[in-house]
């Protein structure tokens, strides 16, 4: 990450901060210890973050502006560019160029987690040689090149990783979420970064969907192990899905490098097959299945099994019916299962902690 003691971010999201692809930007703003003091989306200039996510205090006042100049004219200016979308592929829109160069020619560290490495640019690495600005990839992979060892987790020590049903549906919130709940239980809790959004949240990890595939297990594995340094519940951030035909080998690393003690299944209530997949018809698998299919593969390196169902009720905007697809779902599964996001994680992660120590 930039290295700035006063760190004030700007976040760019042209044209985008209402789709899915800006899973970046929202997760900084509702998770990011630095302030974000505005967001650029010319197609909502003059609105607040507020109108687009839900209700909380750090963000809800953020300005949408529709350029950087409007940024760098606030009272605190940003000192920081970061690029707020995480697209299918991970290339920069041509059009965003003329911002970045902009940003790096005031002195503005630029921080992106896209598959194209920003550094490597020869426009961008003059400009910021130029102005002195940083510019940070964080999908650029590490030296530390290791296949998996077979390590086992230090006494004492649970480890957990958030799987899921599909891409994009709040795997990394939710360990998030549980993170913080194991905080408030006066545990010490460590979340585990696997993702561009989890590495700007958490200012450390891996982004392991760029990391060799001989060494992804590894990785996980090391990732791991640095977190039991640090503390007694570790909470992985999941990626990809199982089953999804674009991303599963993520998944797959994760599951056999992390060797979880325990799963949480994210799913979507509502969402029938794998988001922007349409090279052919995907319907996600029903749960008890899925749920299976996990622990199954788990299995063949390490037993590991689904302890709770954490759920995304987003396409359920009453609350009451929300409550009663969760108790459903939960029915269905055997499992505990609530929203985390939403409703707080306070009650699941206690659940799965009994499950743990039990």
């Amino acid at each position: 990450m930039a290295d700035r003691p006063d760190r004030r971010i700007v976040i760019l999201a042209e044209g985008a901060f209402q789709t899915d692809s800006a899973k970046t930007a929202r997760g900084v703003l509702r998770y990011g210890p630095d302030p974000v003091v505005a967001v650029i989306d010319s197609t909502l200039a003059g609105r607040r973050v507020g109108e687009f996510m839900p209700p909380d205090a750090r963000y809800a006042a953020v300005p949408i502006v529709a350029t950087l100049d409007e940024a760098l004219a606030l009272p605190k200016p940003p000192n920081e560019l970061l690029i707020g979308i995480a697209p299918a592929g991970g290339k920069l829109p041509e059009a965003w160029r003329g911002t970045i160069v902009r940003a790096l020619r005031a002195g503005l560290d630029v921080v992106g987690g896209l598959h194209v490495f920003l550094g490597d640019d020869p426009e961008f690495a003059a400009e910021a040689a130029a102005s002195g600005a940083s510019i940070v990839d964080l999908r650029r992979p590490p030296d530390r090149f290791e296949i998996a060892s077979g390590r086992r987790h230090l006494p004492g020590k649970r480890v957990i990783l958030t799987v899921g049903t599909d891409c994009a549906l709040g795997k990394m919130s939710v360990a998030l979420e549980l993170t913080d709940a194991a905080r408030r239980q006066g545990l010490q809790p460590v979340f585990v970064p696997t993702g561009q959004t989890g590495m700007m949240i958490a200012g450390w990890g891996v982004t392991v969907d760029r990391v060799a595939a001989d060494f992804l297990q590894g990785t996980a594995e090391w990732l791991v192990e640095q977190a039991e340094e640090r503390g007694d519940w570790i909470i992985v951030e999941g990626q990809g899905s199982l089953d999804h035909p674009a991303y599963s080998s993520v998944t797959m690393g994760l599951l056999h490098g992390a060797t979880p003690h325990g799963m949480v299944m994210v799913h979507m209530p509502g969402r029938e097959q794998h988001e922007g997949w349409d090279a052919w018809p995907h319907p996600l698998k029903p749960l008890p299945e899925f749920i299976r299919v996990h622990e199954a593969v788990a299995g063949l390196v390490a037993p590991s099994r689904v302890v709770a169902v954490a759920l995304n009720t987003s396409l359920y905007a009453d609350e009451v019916e929300a409550h009663r697809v969760i108790d459903q779902i939960g029915a269905a599964t055997g499992l505990p299962a609530d929203d985390p996001f939403r409703f707080g994680g306070d009650g699941l992660f206690a659940a799965i902690r009994a499950a743990l120590e039990g």
